[in-house]
């Protein structure tokens, strides 16, 4: 093969440098000057949104457009602010509620013979008897002495879980020592006979209830009034062992007499522990921020309420305007608690229950945690509407509530809407079966709620509340196929056992829950479905 000579293939290679080194200018200059803004970089000079015309010039917000956005953006952090942290001022709610009545800090709430109609408390029941604190860390770590046979939970003041009670807690219901400790706590703590939690808050809500027997409340009640108490932790005395006292870490003290715990009868009590629906809210929940620490909350929250002015240690002053706008966003936050209850098929379908029922959850989708409920691993991402739905309409946060374990805890189905999606009327009659086998060990009800306190259903009636105790009505009769029927209506249908019928009121609408207490597997499974609530033409 011929090869070319070495000036030929020189000779080649550089007019084929040369020509590169010509072209790549021309190229770049004729790409650059060709090339346009990409449209969507450019701001009109007129832009109709929702929130009306924003105006601009080359790019620039008039005066008039900058106070328009200036007024949606302290709007959007004020609705966020109230959806999530109507959980803090529920949380505060009810600890003014109890000091309403006299239940101060460390005194007990006893619901000797149960919660009814007259407090206004977030769908409570009138199955179980209560008994409920507000504990106070301020001065150091706290004792609960848990009686046997109970069930319940402690919540920080931002209703963050910080741990379980009775049968779903550690002592499983054979009842024992929690020691609370408060933030920023460095001193010694025991080594052993307690149960031993953390909070993020000075105070903490202490919920408990225990079960009837043989359909009578005073068991329970003499129970808890036997056991419970609430009383200072000693450091170095019971839980100390004296070979740890030996390292000079903590000083051995005898425990004082333990204080007589106070209890306040609740039954019958008017109070109220529901956080309001308009500009007020906004103060209960700065009330709740100058109370407990900066880092009890998350960044994101504490941010989104700095923006409207709302921040530990600073004095809370809206302006004429920032109140307007505070007042608006309490109104669309409280909306949107209603339509993410009562409408949630329309938003979240996937909360229903059975497929096309109007029975649902929200905590399916978003657990006790509102990520995703156990065993799914959590996704990462808070569920917000759940969230939102759960505190505006409950109290209270447990793993308990949503586990998938049978016979243990509770499980809650809501009904916001009849067989045909309309809310229902208090002046029609409507009823439910549940097919033979109802999946609860222990027990199960219905209880009626008023929709707009959320609370239980003021009627003559006292206790609006069917099931399978016999106490405070009597228990429900099944028919002989073995299913049960529930009323719903002003009167008493004629030929339905006192048992059978929940009264209403003709002036009011209402909603229900089920509830079903140590869940049995065919709830779980499905197997087992409740029957749609229908209206008895």
């Amino acid at each position: 093969m011929n090869q070319p000579r070495p000036t030929t293939l020189a000779a080649g290679l550089a007019t084929a440098i040369a020509i590169l080194l010509t072209s790549f200018p021309a190229c770049t200059a004729s790409a650059q000057s060709g090339a346009g803004i990409p449209s969507s970089l450019i701001t009109p000079d007129k832009v109709e949104l929702r929130i009306g015309t924003l105006e601009f010039k080359d790019g620039v917000p008039t005066v008039a457009t900058a106070a328009k956005v200036r007024d949606t953006l302290d709007f959007t952090r004020a609705l966020n602010a109230y959806n999530n942290s109507f959980r803090g001022a529920s949380a505060l709610a009810i600890a003014r509620g109890f000091q309403s009545i006299g239940a101060d800090d460390n005194s007990v709430l006893l619901f000797s013979d149960l919660m009814d109609a007259h407090s206004l408390f977030l769908t409570a029941n009138a199955d179980t008897v209560y008994y409920l604190s507000v504990v106070n860390l301020e001065k150091g770590p706290m004792v609960i002495e848990q009686p046997p046979m109970g069930l319940g939970t402690i919540n920080d003041m931002w209703f963050s879980w910080i741990i379980d009670v009775g049968f779903p807690g550690p002592d499983r219901g054979e009842g024992g020592r929690y020691l609370l400790v408060p933030p920023g706590y460095d001193g010694p703590l025991p080594e052993g006979g307690f149960y031993v939690a953390h909070s993020q808050t000075r105070r903490v809500l202490y919920a408990a209830r225990s079960f009837l027997v043989n359909d009578d409340p005073r068991p329970a009640v003499e129970n808890i009034r036997k056991h419970l108490k609430i009383y200072p932790y000693t450091p170095g005395g019971v839980g100390t062992s004296i070979a740890t006292a030996l390292e000079g870490t903590v000083r051995l003290e005898k425990n004082p007499p333990i204080p007589e715990t106070r209890f306040i009868e609740g039954t019958g009590k008017s109070f109220n522990t529901i956080p309001p629906g308009d500009y007020g809210f906004f103060e209960l929940i700065n009330e709740n921020v100058q109370q407990e620490p900066a880092t009890s909350y998350d960044v994101e929250l504490a941010g989104q309420l700095a923006a409207i002015g709302i921040a530990h240690g600073k004095p809370f002053n809206p302006d004429a305007r920032m109140k307007q706008i505070l007042t608006e966003a309490a109104a669309v936050g409280n909306a949107a608690g209603r339509v993410l209850n009562w409408r949630y098929a329309a938003v979240h379908p996937d909360w229903a229950y059975y497929p096309g029922s109007q029975w649902g959850s929200m905590l399916w989708e978003g657990g006790a945690f509102f990520e995703t409920p156990p065993p799914i691993s959590p996704t990462g991402a808070r569920t917000l509407d759940s969230r939102t739905a759960f505190y505006y309409g409950y109290t209270l946060d447990s793993p308990g509530m949503i586990m998938r374990i049978p016979e243990v805890g509770s499980q809650y189905l809501m009904g916001f809407l009849d067989a045909e999606g309309d809310p229902f009327d208090g002046a029609k009659t409507y009823k439910v079966t549940l097919p033979q086998g109802i999946p609860a060990r222990a027990f199960w009800s219905f209880t009626l709620y008023d929709n707009q306190t959320r609370s239980m259903l003021q009627t003559p009636q006292r206790y609006p509340r069917a099931g399978s105790q016999g106490y405070p009505s009597p228990a429900a009769v099944a028919g002989a196929d073995g299913s049960t029927t529930v009323y719903f209506g002003p009167t008493q249908p004629a030929g339905v056992a006192r048992g059978n019928w929940i009264q209403t009121d003709p002036k009011k609408g209402w909603f229900t829950i089920l509830r079903l207490y140590s869940p049995l597997p065919p709830f779980f499974d499905k197997s087992w479905r409740l029957g749609e609530i229908e209206r008895v033409k």
